[in-house]
């Protein structure tokens, strides 16, 4: 059964946590760069603190450098390190590398764990991950374009990437590109690891999108006869789906844990104004319109927070926790959106201008509707999962459907 209270140790970490975003982390937040973060003589020393302090990298195992604490823990951390644009930086977890360095765990040889991996995790370097296209859904990976066709002992790979986030300053790319075009949607894919200075690798371009909080930008990257060895092959040949799946969904449900945060942060900024701002002789937080818009922002951060760490929960249990993790993707992504938007209602125009955390939250929070499946993706899922339970169930009680 999920105990919703934290216990000792849990309660441990997030104090520590606590104790850092606001000794180090939120005043750091000034010093931020669009789409290139933290300057590292201001970055570095911040993680050593983060390293010391034992609360590094929660989303990899001890072995390499992590805590190992399970998705549950990990929501729970991402709840207070998400509430600043850089505390995920800060504490060695922010996408692609997490999401990166989970699959390297899994899949990868120990030659590639320990040239890619080990200094993936330590913070040393940079990654990025190499999927959508621009001629197909980035919702479906089946449906991929690119190719990788064997050459002797090397793979030659051409293929044209777009919104390859973190591109720009990236030491390896993982691409996932078509290497057996004849086999079933599932198994035509296989993914590579590629040095970013491999000559057939190129950044052609950052995209402009919406949004500052993402280091490397979002770049169409082209591989042009990009040859690689058969070693840098990460994990078996057609597995690039499967692979693929398994970073997507723990990705998808740890942004979800920092969409958490950082409602939670919006809110609380909106709260202070409202107590502190005056309209005539009465502060906003008087006003019942105010009241009603931190009413239903709490009630939805709330809602999306149980179902996230329910999700986790199951998942640190062993099961996929497909459905879960899906209704947690659309729903928290909704209310992140309607959360920021009510505070920013709440302080007027001043919420639309950059002395505030939330106007940089507005923008980044838009793409959540998007990246790692479209909510409409989403819900189908959902949808068919419920459709066909109730088949069952009928068949089971010996309905005609």
């Amino acid at each position: 059964m999920f105990d919703f209270c934290p216990n000792e140790e849990q309660k441990l970490m997030l104090e520590k946590a606590t104790e850092i975003m606001e000794k180090y982390v939120y005043p750091n937040e000034k010093y931020m760069v669009p789409h290139r973060g933290l300057p590292n003589e201001i970055l570095k020393p911040l993680q050593e603190i983060v390293k010391k302090e034992g609360l590094w990298a929660g989303h990899l195992q001890k072995e390499v450098g992590g805590m190992g604490i399970g998705f549950l823990s990990l929501g729970l951390l991402s709840e207070v390190i998400a509430r600043s644009p850089i505390g995920p930086y800060v504490f060695g977890s922010m996408a692609p590398d997490a999401g990166n360095g989970e699959i390297l765990w899994h899949a990868a040889t120990k030659e590639q764990k320990e040239k890619y991996l080990i200094p993936l995790a330590n913070g040393d370097i940079r990654s990025c991950f190499a999927m959508t296209e621009p001629e197909v859904s980035g919702s479906d990976p089946r449906m991929l374009q690119g190719k990788a066709e064997k050459d002797g002992n090397e793979w030659v790979i051409n293929a044209n990437k777009w919104y390859t986030t973190g591109a720009v300053g990236a030491a390896f790319a993982i691409a996932m590109v078509v290497t057996d075009p004849d086999n079933d949607p599932h198994h035509r894919t296989s993914l590579f690891i590629v040095d970013t200075n491999n000559p057939g690798f190129e950044v052609v371009r950052e995209v402009p999108v919406m949004g500052d909080h993402y280091p490397g930008g979002h770049c169409e990257v082209r591989f042009t006869n990009c040859r690689v060895r058969e070693e840098d092959m990460l994990g078996k040949r057609g597995e690039g789906f499967k692979l693929a799946q398994l970073r997507l969904g723990p990705g998808r449900i740890t942004h979800a844990m920092r969409w958490i945060g950082v409602a939670h942060r919006c809110l609380q900024e909106s709260v202070d104004f409202a107590q502190e701002r005056k309209a005539g002789d009465k502060t906003l937080a008087e006003s019942q319109i105010i009241q009603n818009f931190i009413a239903d922002s709490e009630a939805e951060i709330q809602a999306a927070r149980l179902l996230t760490l329910q999700a986790a929960w199951r998942m640190d249990q062993g099961d996929e926790a497909r459905s879960e993790v899906s209704i947690i993707k659309f729903f928290g992504a909704k209310v992140l959106n309607d959360v920021i938007d009510r505070s920013i209602q709440v302080h007027g125009m001043y919420g639309l201008t950059p002395n505030k955390v939330l106007e940089g939250f507005y923008r980044e929070a838009r793409a959540a509707r998007i990246y790692d499946g479209a909510d409409e993706v989403h819900r189908m899922v959902v949808a068919r999962q419920i459709l066909k339970e109730n088949k069952q169930n009928r068949l089971g009680r010996g309905v005609t459907v």
